[in-house]
């Protein structure tokens, strides 16, 4: 009888075993959970400092754009003369990207066209065909 476990015996060992079972699912999850919470809070931190250090650049481009350079007046006509070509060229651009659109609609409509008139004349002659054997 010493060997043997009795019924009451078996029943605490299962608890027992279920019990520790259920303690190292818990502490793995709760590890998991804690990793997990100091990764987002790393996250949180890295955007910070990107955010931080957009608004860095961005005051220092506002400061480089106040504090322009005086540029001698040749320097400042040729400028003004680049950037008037420019909007011309751009003035140029959009007007022909129009005008192409507009002339490849036309071609479009014409291709259209033909294509109808072909298949009008092919319904008028299979027309013809059929009124021929009906009498």
């Amino acid at each position: 009888m010493a060997g043997e476990l009795i019924p009451e015996q078996i029943f605490i060992l299962v608890i027992v075993i279920i019990t520790v079972v259920a303690i190292i699912i818990i502490v793995s999850h709760w590890k998991n959970v804690r990793k997990s919470s100091n990764e987002i809070k790393l996250i949180e931190k890295e955007i910070d400092l990107k955010k931080i250090n957009m608004v860095e650049k961005d005051i220092e481009n506002k400061r480089l754009m106040e504090n322009r350079i005086a540029l001698p007046k040749e320097q400042e006509d040729k400028l003004l003369d680049i950037r008037n070509s420019t909007t011309s060229i751009i003035g140029d651009v959009g007007y022909l990207h129009n005008e192409v659109n507009e002339r490849l609609a036309r071609l479009e409509a014409q291709i259209e066209q033909k294509k109808l008139e072909k298949i009008l004349k092919n319904i008028e002659k299979k027309e013809k065909d059929l009124l021929k054997h009906k009498i």
